[in-house]
């Protein structure tokens, strides 16, 4: 058995520790590495795709249809069809599996800054290599899709709030998953059942540290909007140092 299938037996039957003081520190120090040159990636990377979604439904659609749908009478919950719902759920969808690759890169980049490695623009495009891009696809697609399902159903069904909380837990218990994939190699189910299994084993801690992140990274939403681009990082720092305090990796000789 390699590393990973051993840290997981020994998960299952003993469970693990891990301090919520000890690991925040770890997660922050990590932050405080990566969060100038993450943030200026996020930001970059902001402008082009929303540019670019722009172009193509104005290409798509033809820019009066655009500009139609985006008054703000027409964007009110009541005043959208189930055809434009359909339509963008799933749009949501795909476009969140198609950049769960660069997610990736951002969690390689907090492995990089741990380990005092250089990491470079290169290193956010690493894992949309064929072997990484299809597992992340999978697993993004499978949560999302599961997420997007209960949250609208709930949505029309007038609970909101019950499905917003349901797709806050499904998030919560499958965060391990792409750490999973690109450290462990795991393939996509095995990642969101494994997640699902290591975070079942102490959730109270783990969704401290989750917690306290989250706020750490809406922080930027005071004052100066554009500062939570440079906020959000803390996010890729916890779910590395999270799969680094609970999995670890195999020491080199």
């Amino acid at each position: 058995m390699n590393h990973l299938q051993n840290r997981l037996e020994d998960i299952k039957k003993n469970g693990f520790q891990i301090e919520f003081e000890t690991v925040f520190n770890h997660i922050f120090e990590n932050y405080k590495k990566i969060a100038i040159y993450a943030g200026l990636m996020i930001f970059v990377s902001t402008i082009f795709i929303f540019f670019s979604i722009f172009i193509l439904l104005i290409a798509y659609f033809g820019i009066d249809t655009v500009t139609e749908m985006l008054k703000p009478e027409n964007l009110k919950p009541e005043n959208i069809s189930k055809e434009f719902i359909v339509f963008y759920s799933g749009g949501a969808i795909l476009f969140t599996c198609l950049i769960s690759p660069f997610t990736a890169g951002f969690i390689k980049m907090a492995y990089c800054a741990d380990n005092d490695q250089e990491f470079h623009i290169s290193t956010f495009f690493e894992y949309y290599k064929f072997q990484y891009f299809k597992e992340l696809f999978i697993a993004t697609f499978l949560i999302t899709l599961l997420n997007t399902g209960i949250s609208t159903a709930l949505d029309l069904a007038g609970a909101p709030l019950i499905g917003t909380l349901i797709t806050m837990i499904i998030s919560f218990f499958t965060l391990l998953t792409i750490p999973l994939i690109i450290f462990g190699k795991s393939n996509a189910l095995e990642a969101i059942k494994n997640s699902i299994a290591i975070i079942s084993k102490q959730p109270k801690t783990i969704i401290s540290l989750t917690a306290v992140s989250m706020l750490a990274a809406i922080v930027g939403l005071i004052g100066f909007c554009i500062g939570v681009l440079f906020t959000i990082p803390f996010i890729y720092a916890l779910y590395f140092i999270l799969y680094k305090e609970i999995i670890g990796f195999e020491e080199t000789k």
